[in-house]
């Protein structure tokens, strides 16, 4: 492929397209990712209360006892399995309303919310603004990605971390789940990416990214469970933090942990005050860890001057 190919298909707009229906992608991710992982849980759980060995040397359970949490789990199994088929690609998009199944020119990214005026062609059910939000959105940065970087592979290795980025930031805004799907990928991305020189830093910055990544928060999540009593943060907070040193180098990690803990406390302290948010409710923190991700991804060089890191 000489270099005029790849200055077309790795152009601002060529990217920019391909973000929007990755966007689309993405919509259908957030939407659906939870539900196989809860699935997937609920699933094992029924099999745990199955488990009469298990639930004997945990639970210390009486041989009675041992059949009526099995008969409880085949119920709870029983009732997974009746569920309805579900992953990414099946069913295809619906209206959650009425069932109307829409049709492909209803799919096309932006256009097709904009042609329903946002809203399903056969009940008139509002179709929530975030869907072209979030199409939008990824095309832009993707978009951004090409022009920062040019028609190389730097390009195309940022437009996938920043799509598992958006993916599970908007999973955690939704559900404060950040799940291994979508964490673990881009700390390898990142490993990779920098090891085959895809990326402006190198192998060793980028592992001590991962590492010192998942540590820090670590550390500090530890800290306050040992002086509160109580679980202040997740672990996949962890890892998406670390996915984020591996992309962007452990001199990123102060950036992006200033960054996300100053908006993460104003709009904590903004919820609680004016929107009677109460405080023993969690607020997700991965949002604002790929907020800080992404700022430092596009701005590191301007953020240097007045914020740590870089």
């Amino acid at each position: 492929m000489n270099n005029l190919t790849l200055e077309i298909w790795l152009s601002p707009w060529v990217l920019g397209v391909l973000g929007l229906v990755i966007g689309s992608f993405l919509n259908v991710v957030i939407h659906r990712k939870p539900q196989l992982l809860e699935r997937e849980w609920l699933g094992d759980a029924a099999a745990y209360l199955q488990d009469s060995p298990t639930m004997a040397r945990v639970l210390g359970s009486t041989a009675a006892r041992q059949a009526e949490l099995a008969r409880q789990g085949a119920a709870l199994a029983a009732e997974v399995e009746a569920l309805p088929p579900l992953s990414l690609s099946r069913p295809r998009s619906r209206c959650p309303k009425c069932g109307h199944q829409l049709a492909w020119h209803e799919n096309i990214p932006v256009l097709g919310w904009l042609m329903l005026k946002g809203r399903c062609s056969a009940c008139g059910e509002p179709i929530s603004m975030r869907y072209p939000l979030v199409e939008l959105f990824t095309g832009g940065v993707f978009a951004g990605a090409a022009l920062m970087a040019g028609p190389s592979a730097t390009a195309l290795v940022y437009c996938l971390a920043l799509a598992l980025i958006i993916a599970a930031a908007l999973i955690d805004l939704d559900t404060t789940l950040l799940p291994d799907d979508l964490t673990l990928p881009l700390i390898g991305l990142g490993l990779v990416a920098a090891w085959q020189h895809w990326l402006p830093i190198n192998l060793e910055t980028a592992a001590l990214g991962a590492l010192f990544g998942y540590f820090s928060l670590w550390a500090v999540a530890a800290t306050y469970k040992l002086l509160r009593g109580v679980q202040g943060m997740a672990e996949g907070d962890f890892k998406l933090l670390a996915g984020l040193g591996a992309l962007l180098g452990w001199q990123a990690l102060p950036t992006i942990i200033l960054l996300s803990s100053a908006v993460g406390a104003v709009v904590g302290i903004f919820l609680i005050v004016a929107k009677g948010h109460g405080r023993d409710v969690p607020i997700p923190f991965g949002p604002y860890l790929a907020g800080g991700g992404m700022a430092c991804l596009f701005f590191g060089s301007h953020l240097s001057g007045w914020l740590p890191g870089f």
